[in-house]
This record gives structure tokens, C-alpha cells and sequence, in this order.
């Protein structure tokens, strides 16, 4: 792997913001994200959807911008797109941008989280409510997996509420609602600012000083401690009328700070890294069991969950349970090769490299993580994934498929 050729600089502003630049001096376009402490799992039964419907309320404009118009369209005349989007213990705010341009998109954005103006609530309220009705079926019924295994895993902890909330509670907000739920997450100290681009620490810093000024401190938040569901193995399945059947399997895994995560990340290398990994070979190649199968890792600072997610027809369900088991069970009871291990190492070698062309990647790594932990180098990522080894990814999978 080569020597990372970009620079990342931190700074703390007076009012706690704190600003992370990545310089990138061979790319030729640059981005900016804010990444809030702000999210569902911050959330009680009653808040639930409130930070969801306060990224919404932002896009309504500010003092300087009197409408969602004026906003986007100052945004869009600099070459830039404002996205947004909130999880379930972050929200973020992007905005890519030509390098010469970072500084005026600050200016708005800093506008926009100082004095956000949080009108039309009753207009917006119905374009939420409608993005709502897109994971309900015509009963009323919540038929996103997403949903329902996380709220199976996380049996009534905030980690298992859904990001938009319940359709009774999006009824129910007021603007006194989204602006306590604004001013309790929205301070400087509870935000993180990355800036990633061919441009000078010293240059963002300035800009970010001058834009986020009026931004109050406020406090950090803390999230509400994980806690997983009951002993043993939970199911929950809801009737839908489609020719497939969608499946997750969910296991409680590793947090990203647990000093079995760079093994818990080859394990997922080795299970589901390309068309010749065991999870797509065995289940798609071999037993035609679904089209497609994915596993993943969702990582929090303290918790995680490893999942495999599949759609298949209705009577092929229960092979296709019964592999993914069995597939998951073998790293368990017996190790896997060098050759495999040797062959996710380089591939999460390549990647890593990728990233420094990814602005995404680089803005999400350096910025997203440092809302919750200094976040290592690319290259003492890889030192610690090469020093995994085959007993490592067994205890691991031990840890989890027991």
C-alpha cells in the first residue's frame, strides 16, 4: 500500500465546533459535510422522528435565504447539491462543491445553523409523512426489513426505533417541537465539520470561524447505552403479498472500538467479498437459492450488528436460512485458509487505496468517525487488518454464531 498522499488537520473553534480538513491537493473538486450528534437513537417512544423532521426543517431556509428556493438555489448556482440525512445516531449535511467555492457553501451553511428559519412545517409535514407510507403496506403495516429486524435486535432500545418515526408522531410535532429538538442537538459542540478538497487547512479554518460564529456551544449528547435483545434466537415475520420472500439474518456483533474489530472486518471479507466468497458461491452459484445475497456490517462506536440479507421465492426460504447458518457456522468450527485470508487483505488494501480518490469515503471516515473517537490512519487500518489471523476471524466468529 502506498504512503496516503493526502494531510488531515484538526482544529477546535471557540465554540467547540470542531473542523476537520483532509487536503487533497491532486483532486479538482472538493466537499463539505457537518455531521450531527442527532439521530433516533437519541430519541424516546414520544420524540421518535424528531431528528428526521428537523433535517427536513432545515431545507425550509434561513434568515438570509426566505424559502427552500432561495436556499437551494444559492447552493445550486455555486455548482453544488445540498444533501442530507439522518440515521440512527448521526445526521449529515453535504454539499460538493468546486474547491474555489468551499468557502461562500460554508457561509450558507453557517447561515442556515444559526438562524434557521423552520417554516411551512404543515407542508413539509405531509412530504414526511409521505416518505413514511413508502415502508407501509396498504393494511398500515411497517413491511421494511430494515425496520423490522432492528427493532427485533434492539427490543425496545432507541437503536431499534425507525429514523422517521411513527405516523402519530409526525402528526403531532409542532414547531416548538423541532426547534427544543434543534437547539438541544445543534451546538457547536455536538457537530463536527470536514472539509475535504485541494485546498489549505488554514483556509477552512478561517471560513469555518467566520460562518459558524454565531453557532452556539450547546453540549454533547450522549446516546443511550446499547442493549441487546433477550437470550436466544428472536423471529419476526409480517405477511406481504409479493412473489418473494425478504429475509435478514441479524447477529449481534462487535463494537468498532472492541479489540476484535479488524478480525470481525475479515471475517466479513472472507464471508461475503466478491462472487467467490462463500455466502454468494454456495447460496446463488451452487443452490440457486436467490438471485443475490449481501452481508454486511452496521458498526456504531459500541455496538453492531453483522447481517445477511436475501430475497428469494417463498419455498426456497427455509434452504436458504439453513445455509446462511451453516455458512457462518464453518468460520466457527474451522479455520479458513490463507489463500482466503490473503485474498480479503488485498482486496481491503485496494480499497483502502480507492479512498483516497473518494471524497465520500475520505469525508465520512475522517469527519463521521471523529463525532465519537479519533479516527486511525488508512495505513494503520491495514497494519491491523495484516496482523489478523485465521485463529483471530474463528474467535470471532465464535464471539458471534455461537
Amino acid at each position: 500500500m502506498q504512503k496516503a498522499p493526502y494531510r488531515v488537520f484538526r482544529a477546535r473553534l471557540s465554540n467547540g465546533l470542531r473542523v476537520v480538513t483532509v487536503e487533497t491537493p491532486y483532486l479538482h473538486t472538493a466537499n463539505l459535510c457537518l455531521y450531527v450528534r442527532a439521530g433516533s437513537r437519541y430519541e424516546t417512544v414520544e420524540s421518535n422522528g424528531l431528528s428526521h423532521f428537523v433535517e427536513h426543517m432545515l431545507f425550509r431556509g434561513s434568515s438570509h435565504f426566505p424559502d427552500s428556493l432561495a436556499l437551494n438555489r444559492a447552493i445550486e448556482e455555486l455548482g453544488g447539491t445540498l444533501y442530507a440525512e439522518t440515521g440512527r445516531d448521526y445526521s449529515l449535511y453535504q454539499i460538493p462543491l468546486n474547491a474555489q467555492d468551499i468557502g461562500r457553501g460554508l457561509a450558507i451553511l453557517g447561515d442556515l445553523f444559526s438562524t434557521p428559519a423552520f417554516r411551512d412545517i404543515d407542508l413539509e409535514r405531509q412530504i414526511i409523512l409521505e416518505e413514511i407510507l413508502e415502508d407501509l403496506d396498504d393494511r398500515g403495516r411497517n413491511v421494511n426489513v430494515d425496520d423490522l429486524s432492528r427493532a427485533v435486535a434492539w427490543d425496545g432500545h432507541p437503536l431499534g426505533y425507525t429514523i422517521t418515526g411513527p405516523l402519530k408522531n409526525v402528526r403531532r410535532f409542532r414547531a416548538d417541537d423541532v426547534r427544543r429538538h434543534f437547539e438541544r442537538f445543534y451546538g457547536a459542540e455536538n457537530m463536527v465539520l470536514c472539509v475535504a478538497g485541494p485546498l489549505s487547512h488554514a483556509s477552512v479554518e478561517r471560513w469555518a470561524r467566520e460562518a459558524f460564529a454565531r453557532v452556539p456551544a450547546g453540549g454533547r449528547r450522549k446516546p443511550a447505552a446499547p442493549r441487546r435483545a433477550g437470550p436466544g434466537p428472536r423471529f419476526r415475520s409480517v405477511y406481504n403479498e409479493s412473489a418473494q420472500a425478504q429475509v435478514q439474518l441479524v447477529f449481534h456483533a462487535l463494537a468498532e472500538t472492541d479489540p476484535d474489530y479488524q478480525a470481525l472486518r475479515a471475517l466479513m471479507r472472507v464471508l461475503d467479498d466478491g462472487m467467490s466468497t462463500p455466502l454468494h458461491y454456495q447460496i446463488c452459484d451452487q443452490k440457486g437459492l436467490a438471485y443475490s445475497v449481501a452481508g454486511s456490517l452496521h458498526s456504531y462506536h459500541d455496538a453492531a450488528l453483522l447481517e445477511i440479507d436475501a430475497a428469494c421465492a417463498h419455498p426456497k426460504l427455509p434452504g436458504l436460512v439453513s445455509e446462511a447458518l451453516a455458512i457462518l457456522a464453518r468460520f466457527r468450527d474451522e479455520p479458513v485458509s490463507e489463500a482466503e485470508l490473503d485474498k480479503a487483505k488485498h482486496r481491503f488494501s485496494n480499497d483502502l487505496e480507492s479512498c483516497y480518490d473518494d471524497l465520500d469515503s475520505l469525508c465520512g471516515w475522517f469527519g463521521g468517525t471523529e463525532l465519537f473517537y479519533r479516527p486511525r490512519s488508512q495505513e494503520q487500518r491495514l497494519r491491523e487488518l495484516e496482523r489478523v489471523r485465521a485463529t483471530d476471524i474463528r474467535r470471532v466468529a465464535r464471539r458471534i454464531r455461537r
